[in-house]
């Protein structure tokens, strides 16, 4: 290419580049996968490297995100840099030479640095652009495992990543019935949560800290803490603070490659996301004489992971359909094998995707496991583009619209009575954060609606009017049938956050749900004829979910059948707090164990919370009570709470604290 054509490369490079980052960084989705970006990236790299010339606005130039939310911001004390990256172990082992090296997890999150003032904390900042942060010091207090307080009196400085874990990701999703209404990644959910303004959200998403960084530690006489020129000496201590730290292992050049062969071999069962390595000098001064470069300090590196893939041939797109009318393509092809498991199927997300890769059945494609982990389509090496989407939906045989949603076209199905959005409308109702109504599957209201014995969720409470039909039907018995109706009258006694979140209101999840119920004193008449504006004015509502909320009791439908359910069901005014209960007020427990009184964890957790407790799921030292029915366990928790100090109580005692 001339420099003209090389020109014209970079500024369409930067462009796409600089789309993908947005969508990442700002707005929480992804429009291309890590393979491609990487691909584009480096090319736009080499590029610049043979030319010369670095365009305004260059990824390569820019660290982090631009700020767009509505939480303060705040400068850096020092720019937080990037890291330089390679996928070759050899070039790893150059760059440690004869020093010894931190290998640990590059976590795949969102960077938050936490400031504490004698032994408090004081302020929490994120990322932002590597200067300005955002301020979320209240959100940073819900997040499960930070230490609210700790025994250095001085001024601490740490950076971590604030994650989610693949296991409370699932959690999360699972309790979204629309495929199009669920987090993509754990990274997307946990920014999310992370940026809320609300920080209750934030606390339902259960966000760890991870720290990976001591920025500095100074005593409360002003001098720095000793911590013998040693990065791993760092670590210890911060984990003494009661911190979590990055898993890591010591390293030489000669033990890095066997190292870096055992993370990639745990990869596949790692609770947090990672998308490589980091490899540090563990020689504090050392580390520091390298210096740094515009955008690297050269005491670090990043490794990441050289993506295993495979051609195979695609075979068909299946069309998926939600309770909100999206039909989601999932591609399907000839079985490979990644990373040690068998893969047929990957999400291409949307018509856009579809058409960027130019897919047609029969085309040999390239694909891969992003970060080892989620099937992805890298590449379309055919490129046949006969892809048509069905002019029909697959499930009811209405026709298809297709639609622009935000810079994305997606394909629908027009009918409003469409069976499969009934379903998903079902089974969130059903749910177990909802009504909470057990022994009715997906396939088994697939069958009642078939049957036509559920036109509206007011139905399933009417089930046993339909007793000889559903004994009938395969799959279900006497047995069966009687504790569906069972579970089905028990929902009938319940709470308006239970009833608001399985109503499906456009926002309203089980944590707005509990915020709602608060405001309007668990009345629902209250919230049916509250205005948009009184309803934006409620501390994290805001005024697009008030509009929200405002437009779905403004539909006669919608309203017709929140009626109908308020004439079935019982709501339950909350109980008024025991006097005792003031023993939980403001008080961290652990569960831990079996349980004799409560149904499962989560029913002791939410009596703790009523009562204006807090349940988290590790001992930390701001932990004040771990409850485990076994106090003789050598379990991992009983020990970290006799290392601490922290009082281990039954089960019972703390029923005496809530007054039970």
């Amino acid at each position: 290419m001339d420099r003209e054509q090389i020109t014209a490369r970079m500024k369409e490079l930067v462009g796409i580049l600089g789309d993908a980052s947005r969508a990442y960084y700002q707005e929480s989705r992804e429009i291309m996968s890590n393979f491609e970006y990487d691909k584009l990236y480096d090319e736009l790299a080499a590029l610049e490297e043979e030319s010369g010339i670095i365009l305004a606005g260059s990824p390569t130039q820019k660290v982090g995100y631009e700020l767009i939310s509505e939480l303060p911001k705040e400068r850096h004390a020092s720019p937080m840099l990037s890291l330089d990256k390679t996928k070759d172990v050899d070039a790893l082992a150059a760059f440690l030479g004869d020093q010894k090296g931190i290998l640990s997890w590059k976590l795949d999150g969102i960077t938050v640095v936490l400031t504490y003032e004698g032994g408090k904390l004081a302020k929490a900042v994120t990322r932002g652009n590597g200067e300005i942060g955002e301020v979320i010091t209240g959100n940073a207090r819900t997040f499960v495992n930070v230490p609210l307080s700790i025994p250095f009196m001085g001024t601490l400085t740490v950076r971590g990543e604030a994650i989610i874990t693949y296991e409370d990701f699932a959690r999360i999703n699972a309790a979204i019935p629309d495929a199009d209404a669920r987090y993509k990644n754990p990274r997307n959910l946990c920014a999310g949560s992370v940026r809320q303004l609300n920080s209750e959200v934030t606390a339902e998403r259960r966000v760890r800290l991870v720290v990976f960084t001591l920025v500095s530690a100074v005593e409360a006489d002003g001098t720095p803490h000793d911590f013998g020129n040693s990065h791993e000496a760092e670590f210890v201590w911060a984990e003494n603070m009661g911190f979590e730290t990055v898993e890591r292992k010591l390293v030489t050049a000669e033990t890095l490659q066997e190292a870096v062969a055992e993370f990639s071999e745990a990869i596949a069962g790692h609770a947090y996301p990672s998308d490589g390595l980091v490899l540090l000098m563990d020689d504090i001064a050392y580390g520091a004489s390298l210096g740094r470069t515009a955008k690297f300090p050269r005491n670090a590196i990043a490794f990441k992971w050289a993506d295993e893939t495979a051609l195979t041939h695609l075979l068909e797109i299946e069309w998926s359909p939600s309770r909100t009318g999206l039909l989601n393509p999932i591609a399907v092809f000839e079985p490979v094998e990644l990373e040690g498991t068998t893969v047929s199927r990957a999400s291409v997300h949307n018509l856009s995707v579809i058409r960027e890769l130019a897919l047609g059945v029969g085309d040999e494609i390239n694909v891969y496991k992003a970060n080892m982990i989620i099937p992805q389509i890298a590449e379309n090496l055919t490129r046949s583009d006969t892809l048509v989407p069905p002019a029909e939906c697959p499930v009811c045989g209405a026709p298809t619209e297709i639609r622009q949603a935000n810079d994305s076209q997606v394909l629908l199905c027009t009918n409003p009575a469409c069976p499969a959005k009934q379903i998903g409308a079902f089974e969130h109702f059903v749910g177990r954060d909802a009504m909470n109504i057990d022994g009715l599957s997906t396939a088994g209201i697939e069958k009642f609606v078939g049957a036509g014995i559920l036109k509206t969720v007011c139905d399933l409470f009417r089930l046993a009017e339909h007793r000889d039909e559903i004994v009938g039907m395969e799959g279900f018995g006497e047995k069966s049938f009687e504790k569906l109706t069972a579970a089905a009258e028990a929902a009938r006694h319940t709470t308006l956050p239970r009833l608001l979140n399985a109503l499906g209101i456009p926002g309203v999840g089980e944590a707005n749900a509990k915020v709602l119920a608060r405001h309007f004193d668990h009345d629902m008449e209250r919230l049916i004829e509250a205005d948009e504006e009184e309803l934006s004015q409620i501390d994290g509502v805001g005024p697009v979910l008030a509009a929200q909320i405002r437009g779905y009791f403004a539909d006669p439908e919608n309203l017709a059948l929140a009626e109908e359910l308020r004439s079935i069901v019982e709501i339950e005014a909350p109980a008024e707090p025991a006097q005792a209960a003031e023993e939980i007020a403001g008080k961290v427990f652990v569960i831990t164990g079996s349980l004799e009184h409560f149904e499962n964890r989560k029913a002791l957790q939410d009596a703790i919370e009523d009562a204006g407790g807090k349940s988290t799921g590790s001992v930390s030292v701001k932990t004040d009570y771990l409850i485990n029915n076994d106090i003789a366990s050598t379990s991992s928790k009983n020990k970290k709470a006799k290392e601490l100090g922290i009082p281990i109580i039954t089960e019972e005692e703390v029923m005496r604290m809530l007054g039970m």
